[in-house]
């Protein structure tokens, strides 16, 4: 099987998302659908750390084979959202629930070497970060802030973990955030809880995880650990 990519354009064509539905975290964006699907093939290297630290090398690598091409499986429509960020905000056609333990497990395999992903370029990149257009020239704490108040404060409320009272930013703090996410998405996918008022379970946890590396990616890319002087 091939990396099963998708595609959603903005309903006004203004941008498009591409991610690889099967690999939660690696998505990318751009102003056209080609252009996302290239910018997607061409993160398939950043990508795989993610999908070795799950254990999951070996079968990216076949899924990708000699020539590291995607096969895109669907095109669809996203949100007015996708058309402002570039941004994969709705579930696509073959997202569907129940996930089943297989799955889900191996899922949840991935989006927490996403987590352990992003800790671990917390913890090497310089605290400021080169200044820029994106995201407001936020420094590394702040992004860390930003994420952990999306993930807790939204994302994980959707299946019932409660909103904690300060942002889970120490090593902790996430911990105890992050098995209380986990074992809330296991207790979902069961059939337990209030279901989801929009989305479902399979694009939270890829969102979740995009959401992660996005960020991770960033902090990566604006680094100053090596600037001269």
């Amino acid at each position: 099987m091939p990396v099963r990519t998708v595609v959603q354009r903005g309903p006004k064509g203004k941008k498009a998302v591409a991610f690889a539905v099967d690999w939660p975290g690696w998505a990318r964006g751009a102003r056209t659908a080609d252009e996302a699907v290239e910018l997607l093939t061409a993160y398939q290297d950043r990508y795989r750390t993610v999908a070795a630290a799950a254990g999951f090398a070996d079968e990216l690598d076949r899924q990708l084979g000699k020539s590291g091409r995607l096969k895109v499986v669907a095109d669809e429509e996203g949100t007015p959202s996708t058309d402002f960020w570039g941004i994969s905000f709705s579930p696509c056609s073959l997202e569907t629930e129940p996930m089943g333990a297989t799955e889900l497990e191996r899922k949840l395999a991935l989006l927490q070497a996403c987590w352990a992903h992003f800790d671990a370029v917390r913890a090497k990149v310089s605290p400021q970060l080169q200044k820029g257009p994106r995201g407001g020239g936020r420094d590394r704490e702040e992004i860390v802030g930003h994420v952990m108040r999306v993930e807790s404060g939204d994302f994980a409320k959707r299946v019932g973990v409660p909103e904690p009272d300060v942002e889970p930013t120490t090593k902790a703090a996430l911990r105890k955030h992050r098995t209380a996410f986990l074992a809330a998405m296991r207790a979902y996918d069961a059939g337990e809880g209030k279901r989801m008022r929009s989305g479902n379970l399979p694009f939270l946890v890829r969102h979740t995880a995009f959401h992660t590396m996005d960020h991770a990616w960033e902090m990566e890319d604006k680094d100053l650990s090596g600037a001269a002087g």
